[in-house]
Parts: structure tokens; C-alpha cells; sequence
């Protein structure tokens, strides 16, 4: 069938114009390898038929897109059998005529933000132009950003140049919380005008008043579009917004501020912002009080007694000693000693510092500070046990921390037996235990259902009363519960059994003296001492415990 209009090109050499009675049409075709032609090539055809007033950009755009979908570039005009001819060949490709010139090639980034552009002489011998540069990008249909003096100077030379370069979008920047405290001060000893340390006066509490601003939320901001080479606008990303952190006991003013409600100590989570309100004694805990078990922090003025306990959910601050009694909490500060002839049990989540101890057993998430002697008492630290004040000896008992224990005495004269283990977590190797022996009685008991129920089985269920066989759903319902936690039990395990076989790096570090009788281990490497050993360190090397300088 005969076209009905006239036309250039065909499917095969990727574009065809048709010269309708209402205008002139391109198609472009898609193609996997790229286009076999350029947009000077389209343009010349538009030339040579008369075609004149058209929008180069809308050419570029349809030649990018490569939609296989016919598009109105131009008004009608009439194209001769003669022009016809001429333009077309058995391929269908434009005839182009070719001079003298290196070809000018145009790479485009593919953000389409920057231009370079290059020569290749072995079409040509010669440089092109200024101008025909200029008119190579603009056929390209890029109009923005153009560098003419880098064009200009790019034309003399035989390298590639950049010819132009959009403007990149100004993304905006995100909101964030102006925090106006500083935690950083938390559980360090304050210093006085004369440079001394007052171990009593822990600074352990970083406390604010009610109406105190805590925190400023600080806006996102919007970004501001940019624009590439071909004239089209990038558009920016805005600022993400962060909501406000107001935790317990907090309130919201206005859109930004974040103000106490109450007084008492600041708890940052790194999302919330919480007030513990604070619990002030100020006398002993004991008889007038009885035992104490606070949602918050507190801060006892006297003793913990014999035969009580105190717990809180925030920190502990004890002004006098705690004999014989239970004080538990998230960080723990006693500015006396703790003593209680293996009666006295101080627990804390994070840090542990007293005086000293005596028959006592202290355990801690992170680490334990003493600041003169720790004598036949039981210390765990997950991390650090830290014996150096005035004496900085631990004599007799057990002393056992992840990472490190530093002295200035291990032991005594009397080569009383005093055991120090470091480089397994107690605190891991505790959970470890328990995990272990509540997997191992959920086996057992999940095998006497099962046992159960299998001989319950063989009964005919038809001949129980109603209330067995209510006994009997109910032992059937109780093995589920009972395998998922058989499940999470062994997934605990396994992350235990790897966090404990991570650590490596045990260390003990002794300032002054380790006597005979003292029992040391690093990573379960252990060494009974037998000799003195003075200002040294342990550790492990190549599988082997090294005493080296302190």
C-alpha cells in the first residue's frame, strides 16, 4: 500500500519523518546500542526540505526519548519529488555532507549536569571553530550553563574541555535537637580550687529545676532547586524533619522547646529525654524507713543498714556506708565502705564506685572503682576493676572483669590466697549459666509432656470424664509455650557463646607489688604466683601470659 504522505527514513535507520497535510512529524525508534545518528544529522534533512521554524529543544527531547511515537515538530510544508530523491537512499539515511573537520564529540554526564567535549581527529585534520562548537551543543539542545571562554579556549587546544555546567540542587539540611546539658560530666569526682580530688562528692547526678530548658529543636530546612544543560529544573531534597525527644515528666513549649517539668535528673536515651524525680533521705535506710524501692534516683544522706535493701530504677548515691544490706540500682556511689561478712550485695547496671570493701560481693555492667582496699569480697565487672587509692590492694576474695583489673597490691604478706581473672565478661558468663540451665530443664520438661501424652494417647479418649480431659487439653496446650522458649533460649546461647568467644584483650596491671598465693588468669590462662612480681603487666600474647612493664 502506498503512503499515503511523503516520507524520510524508516524503522531500519531509526527515525522517519512524515510530511502530513497538518505538519511535519518525527518519529524516533528505540534502540539498545544508541542512536546511529545526531541531532546535526536531523536538523540538516529539516533544512534541505525547507523546514526552517521548529523548537530544537522539542527535536532533542524526542530524540532522547526515543519513544517509537510519531510528534508534531513543525508546520506543513510542501516537499518535491526533486528533494525527495535527493534526501533519501536504499537505507533510508540522510545524505550529509562531510568537510574537512575533526568530528565533535559531546559527552553529556548522566546527572545532565556537566559538558565536555572532545575532538576526533581522525575524521579531519582540522580544529572546528568557536562557532561551529557552539552550534554542536546547541543542535545537542543544550543551552545552560555554557562556558564560552572555556569553548573558546578548548577550540585551540587537541584535549577535552568542559563546555558547560548546570547548576547542582542545594539539598536542605536536616532538623537536629540543640541539647542544652552535658552529660559528659556525669561520674566524675569534683575537683577543688587546689587541684584535690573529692572521691565523697562523685558529681553522679546531672540534675535540673522545673521550667530548666532542656533541649531546641532546630528546623529542617527546604532545599533549592538547580537546573542542567538542557535548561530543565533538578529538584533538591528538603531537610527531614526529627521529632521532638519529650520523654517522662517533660513538656513541649511552643513548637521547639523542650522544658523539665519537674526537678529532679536528666536521662537521655538518644531519642527520649526523661526527668527521674529524685528521692532525697536524709537519714539512713533502716528501721524508719524500711527497705526502699524507687522508680527514680536517690540520694541517702546516711547507711544503708544490716538487713535492708534499697533499689532504684535511676542512680544511687549513698553518703555513708551500707553494712550488711542490698542496694541495687542503675549506677551506685558510696562514699564509704560496704561491709557485711558475705552479707552486703551492691548491684548496678553501669558503674560502681565505694570507698572500700569488706566480705562483700559487688557487681557491675561496666566497671568497679575502689579507692583504698577490697579485702576477701567477691568483685564482677563487665568491663574495668579499678583498686587504686589510697592502698589500691585487693587481699583475698575474688576479683573478675572483662577487660581489666588495675592494683597497686595483689595479695599479701601473708600469701593469703587471692584470685584475679580478667578477659571473660562475669556478668556474660553468669547469663551463659542460667541460659544453659533453663534450656536444659525446659528439654526436660517438654519430654515429660510428650511422654505424657503419648501414653494418654492409647486411652480411649471417649470413656474420661469431662474434667480429665480438660487436664488433658491443658498438658497438650502447655508444650507450646514451652518450645518457643526452648527457641529463644537456644538463639541466646549461640550469641552468647560468640560475644564470649570475641573477647581476647585481658589485662592486669599491678602499680606496686603481686605477692606469692595470688591466683591470676587472662582469657582462662592461669598462673599461680610463686615469686614476687613489681610493677608489671599480664597479658596474653601468642596464646602464652606475658609479664611485662607496667
Amino acid at each position: 500500500m502506498a503512503e499515503l504522505y511523503p516520507t524520510i527514513g524508516n524503522p531500519e535507520s531509526g527515525y522517519k519523518y512524515e510530511f502530513r497535510d497538518d505538519g511535519v512529524y518525527l518519529i524516533v525508534y528505540p534502540n539498545e546500542d544508541g542512536l546511529p545518528f545526531e541531532l546535526s544529522d536531523m536538523r540538516q534533512i529539516l533544512r534541505d526540505t525547507g523546514v526552517y521554524d521548529y523548537d530544537v529543544a522539542l527535536l532533542a527531547r524526542i530524540m532522547r526519548e526515543a519513544s517509537g511515537i510519531a510528534q508534531k515538530i513543525a508546520e506543513p510544508v510542501r516537499i518535491t519529488e526533486d528533494q525527495l530523491n535527493r534526501l533519501t537512499q536504499g537505507d533510508g539515511l540522510p545524505i550529509v555532507d562531510s568537510e574537512d573537520y575533526a568530528k565533535i564529540i559531546i559527552d553529556v554526564s548522566r546527572d545532565k549536569m556537566r559538558v565536555s567535549v572532545k575532538f576526533d581527529t581522525k575524521t579531519g585534520t582540522r580544529l572546528p571553530t568557536f562557532e561551529m562548537v557552539m552550534k554542536a551543543l546547541e543542535e545537542r539542545g543544550i543551552v545552560y550553563g555554557i562556558n564560552e571562554e572555556a569553548v573558546a579556549d578548548g577550540v585551540k587546544q587537541h584535549g577535552v574541555f568542559l563546555a558547560a555546567e548546570g547548576d547542582p540542587p542545594i539539598n536542605g539540611e536536616n532538623a537536629y535537637i540543640d541539647r542544652k546539658f552535658d552529660l559528659g560530666v556525669k561520674g566524675r569526682p569534683v575537683i577543688d580550687e587546689y587541684d584535690r580530688v573529692d572521691y565523697k562528692n562523685l558529681n553522679l547526678f546531672v540534675l535540673v529545676k522545673a521550667n530548666d530548658t532542656l533541649a531546641i529543636r532546630i528546623p529542617q530546612t527546604k532545599g533549592t532547586a538547580g537546573k542542567n544543560v538542557f535548561g530543565e529544573p533538578v529538584p533538591a531534597h528538603n531537610g527531614r524533619p526529627i521529632p521532638m525527644p519529650n520523654g517522662k515528666n517533660t513538656l513541649i513549649v511552643g513548637e521547639h522547646q523542650l522544658v523539665a517539668a519537674i526537678n529532679g535528673q536528666i536521662v537521655d536515651t538518644g531519642t527520649k529525654i526523661s526527668i527521674d524525680p529524685q528521692l532525697v533521705l536524709k537519714g539512713s535506710v533502716g528501721v524508719s524507713t524500711g527497705d526502699i524501692d524507687f522508680d527514680g534516683s536517690v540520694l541517702v544522706n546516711g547507711d544503708v543498714k544490716a538487713g535492708f535493701s534499697l533499689k532504684a530504677t535511676g542512680d544511687i548515691e549513698i553518703k555513708g556506708s551500707v553494712n550488711g544490706g542490698e542496694v541495687e540500682g542503675r549506677n551506685v556511689a558510696i562514699s564509704g565502705g560496704v561491709t557485711g561478712v558475705n552479707r552486703c550485695k551492691v548491684h548496678a547496671i553501669g558503674d560502681v564506685r565505694v570507698a572500700f570493701a569488706e566480705g562483700a560481693l559487688i557487681e557491675a555492667g561496666r566497671d568497679i572503682f575502689i579507692a583504698d582496699v577490697a579485702i576477701h569480697s567477691t568483685l564482677r565487672a563487665g568491663k574495668r576493676i579499678v583498686v587504686e587509692g589510697k592502698h589500691g590492694q585487693i587481699m583475698g576474695g575474688l576479683a573478675v572483669s572483662g577487660e581489666e583489673v588495675q592494683a597497686k597490691i595483689i595479695g599479701n604478706e601473708s600469701y593469703v590466697i587471692t584470685r584475679v581473672s580478667v578477659g571473660v565478661d562475669p556478668n556474660l558468663q553468669k547469663e551463659y549459666h542460667e541460659v544453659c540451665k533453663s534450656y536444659k530443664e525446659g528439654k526436660k520438661r517438654l519430654l515429660h509432656i510428650t511422654q505424657t501424652l503419648n501414653t494418654l494417647s492409647k486411652i480411649d479418649m471417649s470413656t474420661l470424664p469431662q474434667e480429665r480431659l480438660n487436664q488433658i487439653n491443658a498438658l497438650t496446650r502447655s508444650q507450646f509455650p514451652i518450645a518457643g522458649q526452648l527457641k529463644r533460649d537456644e538463639k541466646r546461647i549461640l550469641e552468647l557463646e560468640a560475644q564470649l568467644g570475641e573477647m581476647k584483650n585481658g589485662r592486669i596491671r599491678v602499680d606496686d607489688i603481686i605477692y606469692p598465693g595470688s591466683r591470676l588468669s587472662v582469657n582462662s590462662i592461669v598462673k599461680n604466683v610463686q615469686e614476687e612480681y613489681r610493677h608489671c603487666s599480664l597479658h596474653l600474647q601468642e596464646g602464652e601470659l606475658i609479664v611485662g612493664q607496667y
